[in-house]
């Protein structure tokens, strides 16, 4: 699907409030609403729009400890990358799984109630998967800035 600058405003829009009416969304990006419907429609279907969510603020919620974490495996074999993917994507703590170039195969973002309860993390599980080589922890000490949104 191409996008034209109407989608592209329609997306900016939906990312920064995904609870917006049809009807003001329309009358932000200068559509009708028929028009504007039809479009967000297109994006869902597309797969651009992959899903909504909320974004929840995890110290208000008693989730006040947040890291880095960085996996390294032994080996890339096939059967071990998609048991660790497997396991990973199961795991409510982690909020993001990233796989990357340069020290470390894999970064993840994981969200905890507090030191204990990532050790936990670690020990029953990050350290039970097997083909972990190394894994190294960055704390978050403060969040300066978190873009919920992809710039389109």
């Amino acid at each position: 699907m191409q996008l034209d600058k109407h989608d592209r405003h329609i997306l900016r829009e939906l990312q920064k409030d995904c609870q917006i009416t049809n009807q003001a969304l329309a009358d932000t990006v200068g559509l009708s609403a028929s028009v504007c419907w039809r479009r967000v429609n297109a994006l869902e279907k597309s797969g651009i729009i992959r899903r909504y969510s909320a974004i929840v603020d995890g110290p208000s919620t008693g989730l006040g400890f947040q890291a880095i974490v960085y996996v390294s495996l032994v080996r890339h074999e096939t059967s071990r990358l998609q048991e660790f993917i497997a396991a990973v994507t199961q795991r409510e703590e982690v909020l993001e799984c990233l796989a990357t170039t340069g020290d470390a195969d894999y970064h993840l973002r994981v969200i905890c109630e507090d030191q204990a309860a990532y050790n936990q993390l670690l020990e029953e599980f990050l350290f039970q998967l097997p083909g972990i080589a190394h894994v190294r922890t960055s704390l978050i000490l403060k969040e300066i800035k978190s873009q919920a949104y992809i710039p389109v």
